[in-house]
């Protein structure tokens, strides 16, 4: 008599016989608009994905194209492109700050594509000094001996801290009140115990007298710091000593004083309605710091860079160490930082795009906004081809 005919063992491979291969999804995709190698990439990736929990019966087999298509999409977003600021803030962070006057532009294309005099005596034909150009103009733009810029205002503060800060003198006097966050989620103490400093904080929040700062100066004391509070302000019972009384207890007391302004308010602003009291470079200077340091990037209206100008014989001791040259400028942001500082220097500032869009009255502004607000609803959504036209107005 013959047995039953037993039921075939189940195929353990079936599930992954359902699964396309990277040609079929590519050819599935079609163009993209992207490098094939890193579309190539996506695929594999998402289809070693779908193998892994292929075996899962709990979770039933997904067609892989339509998430691949959306990863390939969200890469295509992340391109730097450019895009139109409508947040009402005109230093955007995450919008890449400030946009360039269009004569920056013109010499960040020239140094973009030619060899330049980077880092070469024209006169001699040999070595040169990088930057010296722009460093000099800085100099004079501030009211300083001197000046040098690195690649960011985080770089300046770092640099400055790892050249005035040693093993025996460690400590940084700072105010509780200064202790502040910044872009990104970064903290301003983060960014100077990564220097090697060590932090003396002082005083409250909101109250930090001079007598605090003077009874926190010891044997250890590197240096007093000052960081403007640029992106926000305190009200009410607040009270801190000004620059000039920072900078006579440091001269009595033998150490330097530094200042971070960070926003980089040059000139131009003070007409605009809560600028006019952001300090500048030289009026810090003027009234006694021995540093002081800032963004090119921000109000100043040029590229990304940190900004340090002051005394000579700091600035040059800041060029001699070694960890400046992992901060130094390119060509590039050389070429776009001295055009900006130019346009300072000969009555040009109006043609930053920063400090002319600062100064645009707020009639005029609603007035744009309501036409492109129009335009929008006759299109019914996309302001398209009358974009440049609508903002030039």
């Amino acid at each position: 008599m013959n047995s039953p005919a037993q039921p075939p063992e189940p195929d353990a491979n079936a599930p992954l016989r359902t699964i396309p291969s990277v040609d079929r999804v590519l050819r599935d995709l079609g163009e993209t608009g992207l490098p094939r190698p890193l579309v190539v990439d996506i695929v594999r990736r998402e289809l070693d994905a779908l193998r892994a929990r292929a075996r899962d019966a709990a979770r039933p087999h997904i067609d892989p194209v339509p998430a691949i298509r959306a990863a390939v999409d969200d890469l295509r977003l992340s391109r730097i492109q450019p895009v139109i600021n409508g947040t009402g803030v005109i230093v955007h962070t995450n919008l890449g700050r400030s946009p360039l006057a269009p004569a920056a532009v013109d010499s960040l294309t020239r140094a973009a594509g030619d060899y330049t005099s980077l880092e070469i005596d024209l006169s001699t034909g040999e070595r040169g000094v990088r930057a010296a150009y722009v460093e000099r103009a800085l100099a004079v733009l501030c009211g300083a001996q001197a000046a040098t810029v690195v690649n960011n205002c985080a770089a300046a503060l770092v640099l400055v801290l790892r050249h005035l800060t040693s093993a025996a003198k460690p400590d940084v006097v700072i105010s509780r009140g200064e202790l502040v966050q910044i872009g990104g989620g970064f903290r301003v103490p983060e960014i100077l115990q990564a220097s090697g400093a060590a932090l003396r904080e002082i005083g409250t929040t909101n109250h930090t007298s001079i007598e605090d700062y003077a009874a926190a100066i010891e044997d250890r004391t590197a240096m007093i710091l000052l960081v403007h509070r640029s992106n926000f302000h305190m009200e009410g019972f607040v009270a801190s000593p000004p620059t000039a009384a920072l900078a006579a207890l440091a001269r009595e007391r033998n150490i330097p004083f530094v200042e971070d302004l960070g926003s980089g308010h040059v000139a131009g602003l003070d007409a605009v309605e809560h600028i006019g009291d952001e300090p500048t470079p030289r009026d810090v200077l003027a009234a006694g710091a021995d540093l002081v340091t800032f963004s090119g990037d921000k109000l100043l209206g040029g590229p990304q860079a940190g900004i340090i100008a002051g005394r000579a014989d700091l600035v040059a001791g800041l060029k001699r160490e070694p960890f400046f040259r992992a901060l130094r400028c390119d060509k590039l942001v050389l070429a776009a930082l001295q055009v900006t500082v130019d346009l300072y220097l000969t009555d040009g500032v109006g043609e930053i795009p920063t400090i002319a869009m600062t100064q645009i009255p707020l009639d005029t502004l609603r007035s744009r906004a309501e036409h492109l607000e129009s335009q929008d609803r006759r299109r019914g959504g996309g302001a398209g081809d009358d974009r440049d036209a609508i903002l030039s107005r």
